[in-house]
């Protein structure tokens, strides 16, 4: 983890770069600090996943109208300076590639981060981690 996952009206595609805003999001988790200077996120847990919906009303549908909603699930026990920073990062990655796309139509963007605290279940199997734990 962390995991973040992008839902967008698929007109979204149009005008933004998916796979370019993916790699910024996750470099941005990656580039997170807390306030003992430590990495926030392992690099090979972090994921950004997007999504156009395959169906979706926006507003009251009279205009060309737009969405991206944007949810971070990350580990429990990170300090609420840290939430906040992940989060005003990842909204100040999107807004940096998205403010052109807001200054031509209406689109609102959502950014929630949630901590998987009362998981019932989670595995893990990865190969990627020892990529990236070599000191």
């Amino acid at each position: 983890m962390p995991h973040l996952v992008l839902l967008y009206s698929p007109d979204i595609e149009r005008d933004a770069d998916m796979p370019s805003l993916c790699r910024k999001l996750a470099d941005t988790l990656i580039a997170q600090r807390d306030e003992q200077g430590r990495q926030v996120f392992p690099t090979g847990g972090t994921r950004v996943l997007a999504y156009p919906a395959a169906h979706a009303a926006v507003a009251d549908g009279a205009g060309d109208y737009g969405f991206l909603y944007a949810n971070l699930r990350m580990a429990p026990d990170r300090s609420p300076a840290v939430h906040r920073a992940v989060g005003d990062a990842l909204a100040a990655t999107l807004r940096d590639a998205l403010d052109p796309l807001l200054a031509r139509r209406p689109v609102g963007i959502t950014v929630q981060v949630d901590e998987s605290r009362d998981q019932v279940y989670d595995a893990k199997h990865s190969s990627l981690h020892p990529l990236f734990n070599r000191k």
